[in-house]
């Protein structure tokens, strides 16, 4: 039987390479285990996306998790993570949920996650428990579960949270592409409602994606651009395939990068919706939102690498906004997780309310903070020069990149080198791929390629192993 080894994000594995139901049932018991011990009777949720089996999979899981006694309620159809976090979040019966996403791997994976009872990240205690629990061979006992719409109310409420006189009024005209995900017809059926007009590539039900990664970045929304550009639209918003983050495109077929994206939701949140907090934000977030942050008078926090860390920031209170590197942003009023549709929404909101483009929003943002540029790279590495490099974290120091002597070093999430112009370089080993993170933001693209390039060569200088063992994407 297959040793199964949960990390923060759950469990992910190839549909042809153990993601089963044995495997899956063997995760749901301890998941039930623990929920029946800690809160005897509750309810919990179970929620899939648009993969592989996503409902076949979904029902046997809370058939394993309702014959420890607990109320499962598993969605009717495919519905976006957000969806069911809210769903939680909503009911106070409910001690969690079972999300069935690989979120932005490909189509060839499957993934299974919890959710806490407010809807957000669970703990890695959790985690941590349920991985020394996990049985090696699959559970027997089943329990009753129960079909429901999670996705309609869900998507009531998000009609609810914004203006719709204004959308209605502004008569907005947008593209969406949920890349064959969760949020497929749902962005489409809450645009409408608020009386938009709207185009929706890849909708189809097609389990494997067509060979697209669901990930809101270049080049996968290559097509949302095309598609404003021909059908002359206001903006168009493309989705990773449980809809937690959202990729903006403008009305001239621009992709406008998640470190720009964040800061536009913010302003909108603070100048038309009056609304204030602490914004938090991960180590290897923009510079673009702390500078947003202190323009309009917000207090900022950051905090290592993972939505549990800024799930704790959240938890403890008085959170405007929270922001991850990738495109996600949550509103803890609305919800205490990434919610893309909720993104989505208020871009649409902030464009109806300004009268202002996507682009022009764009300039006056760079206008007021600057330009940055930001790069993501990743070295790959094999198990033991993974453990040789977070061996040399902790006393790794490099004096100068690029020509750039940095004013402050941190190891608190791998090594973050800052330099005086608010550029900024981290290398950071993944808990969950054997691979390496190099980040960096820079005011010059050219300077932000180089700055990561230049500083996984002199970290990888440092480790006792030759070229041939390491190669950067």
């Amino acid at each position: 039987m297959r040793i199964i080894r949960i990390n923060n994000k759950g469990w992910r594995e190839r549909f042809d390479d153990g993601f089963d139901g044995e495997n899956l049932s063997r995760i749901a018991d301890a998941f039930g285990y623990i929920w029946a011990q800690s809160t005897p009777g509750a309810t919990i949720y179970v929620g899939y996306d648009t993969r592989l089996n996503g409902r076949r999979y979904a029902s046997l899981v809370g058939a394993v998790v309702a014959a420890y006694g607990l109320n499962v309620i598993v969605s009717s159809d495919p519905c976006p993570t957000p969806a069911v976090g809210w769903a939680t979040f909503t009911d106070e019966n409910a001690a969690g949920a079972i999300i069935l996403t690989a979120s932005s791997a490909e189509g060839d994976f499957g993934g299974i996650s919890a959710r806490s009872q407010d809807g957000g990240p669970i703990s890695d205690e959790f985690y941590d428990a349920a991985s020394k629990i996990i049985s090696s061979k699959p559970p027997q006992s089943r329990g009753a579960i129960t079909y429901a719409d999670i996705l309609t109310p869900y998507l009531e409420n998000l009609v609810s949270e914004v203006d719709t006189d204004a959308i209605r009024e502004a008569g907005l005209h947008i593209v969406v592409d949920p890349l064959y995900g969760a949020a497929r017809s749902s962005m489409a059926k809450v645009l409408r409602a608020v009386g938009c007009r709207v185009n929706e590539l890849h909708g189809e039900e097609l389990a494997d994606f067509a060979g697209l990664s669901p990930v809101p970045q270049k080049p996968w929304v290559d097509q949302c651009e095309h598609a404003v550009r021909t059908f002359h639209a206001d903006m168009g918003f493309v989705f990773d395939s449980d809809a937690d983050r959202l990729g903006l495109v403008d009305e001239k077929g621009n992709f406008v990068e998640p470190h720009r994206l964040a800061p536009l939701i913010l302003e909108h949140l603070v100048e038309r919706r009056d609304m204030d907090g602490r914004v938090v934000a991960n180590f290897s977030s923009s510079a673009l939102v702390k500078r947003q942050a202190d323009r309009l008078g917000c207090e900022y926090t950051a905090v290592p690498m993972g939505f549990t860390r800024i799930h704790r920031e959240i938890i403890e209170g008085d959170v405007l906004m929270a922001t991850e590197q990738f495109g996600g942003v949550c509103v803890p009023e609305h919800l205490p997780e990434r919610d893309g549709l909720m993104a989505a929404l208020l871009m649409v909101e902030s464009v109806a309310m300004s009268k202002k483009t996507v682009s022009e929003m764009v300039d006056e943002l760079e206008n007021e903070l600057g330009k940055m540029y930001y790069v993501n790279r990743d070295i790959d590495l094999d198990a033991s020069s993974i453990q040789a490099f977070r061996n040399i974290l902790p006393g790794l120091f490099l004096s100068e990149v690029c020509g750039m002597t940095p004013i402050s070093v941190g190891h608190s999430d791998g090594l973050v080198l800052r330099f005086a112009d608010d550029s900024w370089v981290q290398l950071r080993p993944s808990r969950t791929d054997p691979v390496v993170r190099a980040s960096a933001e820079a005011p010059d693209p050219k300077l932000a390629e180089a700055l990561g390039q230049e500083a996984c060569k002199e970290a990888l200088r440092r480790l006792p192993i030759g070229p041939w063992h390491h190669r950067l994407k």
